[in-house]
């Protein structure tokens, strides 16, 4: 069973991943793509403008963004330790403040 944080915004202020990455540098949020649509990512790749579902590995450990029409759902496992739900607020902090 997964924990989900929806954060809701309108489809064009998706930011590109270069600005969620380097916004969650600055947050002191290490993160690393290893999954884009299901298949297996190289660390600096770059997901495509479509992208639908990326894994992205946290120092707590595997954060999941859905996209979906009004936003994305972050996913966690419902075991998530205290690291993994922390990063798991911060990746959501980030979201709400690139697409406010």
């Amino acid at each position: 069973m997964g924990m989900d944080q929806k954060i809701t915004f309108a489809p064009d202020r998706l930011p590109p991943w270069s600005q969620f990455t380097d916004h969650c540098a600055k947050q002191k949020v290490a993160v690393q793509l290893r999954m884009i649509d299901g298949e297996l990512a190289l660390p600096d790749e770059t997901p495509p403008h479509d992208w639908r579902e990326l894994r992205i590995g946290t120092p707590g450990g595997m954060v999941t963004l859905k996209r979906k029409p009004d936003g994305i759902t972050l996913v966690i496992w419902g075991n998530a330790d205290e690291n993994l739900r922390h990063d798991w607020d911060a990746l959501a902090m980030v979201l709400r403040e690139l697409t406010s």
